[in-house]
């Protein structure tokens, strides 16, 4: 059950603990580590000048530690070896200043060669032999996947915005359709893959290292478009299906506004090693980043100090969770009003509130009447383009064009905590249909905010491995559970319920455009219900700060039917001083479709990046256009390389791929 942690008051730094005395710091620059087949990959290390071995923290991700996350790794660094613990940052595998190439996410290679480093670092004359592992994203993901294969020297991990399945959670395919920030991403990996190494540490073999690069950088998006059920190439390294391969202490951290929220309080409640996890009032980034973020640093110590130096810090005897309680969202701009609660479990012990899905009402009975019948007619899905991270926004656009229910006015607030879950009675006149569900609060002034949502491919109803077609005309009954939240209805509201069959551009279109039907009064909502305790209401501790209100509007068709939603990043060149480069990336997106007319989908993006010293210029671009016919996808890929203003590189591919109940 969930009760106060007064604990977190300024940040996370009032506890009975008290941090050790800075140390002085070593920087070394560029440490190369050999791997066992001969390849050496390089890390920046940050090592405390004490008289006693430290532990070694490390962070693996492919984001160029020498110039690109450069200031990220300094301020870290510094910090978790001013308290006496070793940081280390390693270049993945064939990124930044590291030898050999990357081929995928998440590569066998990549997590061996981790388990490889984790074995030398342990080794070192100035190390204790006990190793963590942290980052966020990439890094937090192969922070689980590489604990699941147990190395001997890891003895604690802090995965921060991570997944435990890849395919439903790390921006692929969302409840099993295929999702936009699968290219977004994927646009912007090619870059990853493709950068150049530094001939200011590596000399003239850079070329060859480079050229290596390119030549293996795969058409990533036709690899993951080729494989759209959740198949063996998903559920490598998707540790969600045997969690107890986990078997050190575990601290998973993410945001409210971070879609890797949901997967974190999963895997928590699945863990059998020592786990906490917290969840903020932030995005997809790092908590001493967020606006309003935490004294991270006193948090974080006292996690590794515990655990690499068995020293007893109080990080365990505290809850084990700690979540923000919103109570309302960040979009009408300024601080996230709420408070933090804290607990033993996740979801927290209350009560179940079950509503109907009657005629236009979310009713608290069942009341039956004719089915109700939906069709998109126009497009759905403009308050919320984007799958991570945007800051949401009013979502009276959307519900305009939804089937919604509605609950009567709430007379006393009711704080959610957990999944809510909604049993689904339906049926669509087509093979492939989706349905798309939002939770909002909808204030008594009319306005309608989101507070969570869910997305299922009925094809997939049974799972997501072995999809099976829809029945035209035929009854299903489907459970959705819509991802984790906690927040705050307030007494004058009413809690809705909103159903579409598409949401764009977030989702790749059905084929055709479904009819949904639902039988009314048989369906049901089921909110988990917090029980109020006056012991937990505490003030918010973050620090000063706050998102700005979004000036994002949801845009309209024109007068034919077809929208297009584009932005344009324009070039923003910055000076990396410490390692005398300049670094600038730019790029374009568009994604249009004509209202009733699925098989108009577009979605397109060009990326670049720059790499600048004296009269050496890298360049790389990389670009897709995804398209689709009722049968088929065609996914067009190029990747395109520069020096000194000379195509070195370039490289196309054009491939069409069935549609497999997409």
């Amino acid at each position: 059950m969930l009760a106060g942690a007064a604990v977190l008051a300024a940040g996370c730094a009032t506890t009975p603990w008290t941090p050790p005395a800075p140390v002085k710091v070593r920087v070394v620059e560029h440490q190369q580590i050999p791997m066992r087949d001969g390849v050496k990959l390089s890390a920046r290390m940050w090592l405390p000048e004490t008289t006693t071995r430290a532990p070694a923290v490390l962070e693996c991700v492919p984001y160029r530690k020498r110039d690109l996350y450069r200031a990220y790794d300094d301020l870290w660094g510094a910090q978790l070896a001013a308290a006496g613990i070793a940081f280390v940052r390693l270049d993945v595998r064939g990124s930044g200043e590291s030898e050999g190439a990357i081929s995928d996410e998440y590569s066998e290679a990549e997590l061996g060669d981790c388990e490889t480093v984790i074995a030398w670092l342990a080794q070192q004359d100035w190390c204790n032999g006990a190793v963590g592992m942290r980052g966020l994203s990439w890094g937090g993901i192969n922070t689980l996947q590489v604990a699941a294969r147990r190395p001997p020297a890891l003895k604690a991990i802090m995965p921060m915005g991570s997944c435990d399945r890849r395919y439903t959670d790390d921006a692929h395919y969302i409840g099993g359709g295929l999702g936009r920030t699968n290219f977004q991403w994927g646009g912007l990996f090619k870059k990853v893959m493709a950068g150049p190494p530094d001939p200011a540490l590596h000399g003239e073999r850079w070329r060859d290292l480079w050229r290596k690069r390119l030549e293996a950088t795969p058409p990533i998006l036709a690899t993951w478009l080729q494989h759209q059920r959740e198949d063996a190439y998903w559920k490598r390294g998707s540790v969600f299906e045997a969690p107890g391969d986990i078997n050190v202490p575990v601290y998973l951290v993410s945001g409210w506004s971070d879609t890797y929220a949901t997967p974190s309080l999963r895997l928590f409640s699945a863990l059998k090693s020592p786990a906490k996890v917290m969840i903020g009032p932030w995005g997809h980034t790092y908590p001493y980043t967020a606006a309003q973020g935490l004294d991270w640093a006193h948090e974080e110590v006292r996690w590794w100090r515990h655990w690499l130096m068995k020293e007893e810090t109080g990080i365990m005897a505290e809850p084990r969770v700690r979540v923000f309680l919103p109570e309302a969202t960040a979009s009408e701009g300024g601080p996230i009003p709420g408070r933090w609660i804290s607990g033993e479990q996740w979801p927290p012990r209350g009560k179940t509130r079950t509503w109907h899905l009657n005629a236009s009402e979310l009713g608290t009975a069942a009341r039956t009447g004719p089915a109700l019948v939906h069709r998109d007619t126009g497009i759905v899905g403009t308050t919320k383009p984007e799958w991570l991270d945007r800051l949401p926004i009013a979502q009276s656009h959307d519900d305009a064009l939804s089937t919604v229910f509605d609950t009567a006015t709430l007379t006393s607030p009711m704080e959610m905590a957990g999944e809510a879950e909604l049993k689904l009675r339906i049926a669509s006149d087509k093979p492939v249909a989706k349905v798309f569900v939002r939770l909002n609060d909808v204030r008594a002034d009319g306005t309608s905010w989101p507070v969570t949502w869910a997305a299922l491919n009925l094809t997939r109803r049974d799972g997501m491995s072995a999809p099976e077609a829809l029945e035209p005309g035929k009854l299903y009954d489907v459970t959705i559970r819509l991802r984790s939240a906690a927040y705050v209805f307030r007494a004058g509201s009413k809690i809705r319920l909103a159903i579409s069959e598409g949401f764009w551009p977030m989702l790749w279109p059905s084929p055709e455009t479904p009819a949904l039907t639902l039988p009314m009064g048989v369906s049901t909502l089921l909110l988990p219900v917090r029980a109020e305790h006056a012991e937990d209401k505490f003030p918010m501790v973050q620090t000063d700060g706050a998102d700005p209100a979004p000036d994002y509007q949801p845009a309209t068709p024109d007068a034919t039917g077809r929208l297009v939603l584009s932005h344009v990043e324009p070039p923003a060149p910055y000076a990396v001083k410490a390692a005398d480069i300049e670094l600038s990336s730019s790029g374009e997106q568009a994604a249009e479709i004509t209202a009733g007319d699925p098989l108009s989908a577009r979605w397109r993006q060009v990326a670049r990046s720059t790499w600048t010293r004296g009269d050496w210029a890298c360049a790389v671009e990389a670009s897709y256009e995804l398209s689709s016919d009722a049968t088929h996808f065609r996914i067009v890929e190029t990747l395109k390389a520069g020096l000194d203003g000379d195509e070195i590189f370039a490289r196309n591919s054009d491939v069409r791929v069935p549609r497999d109940l997409m």
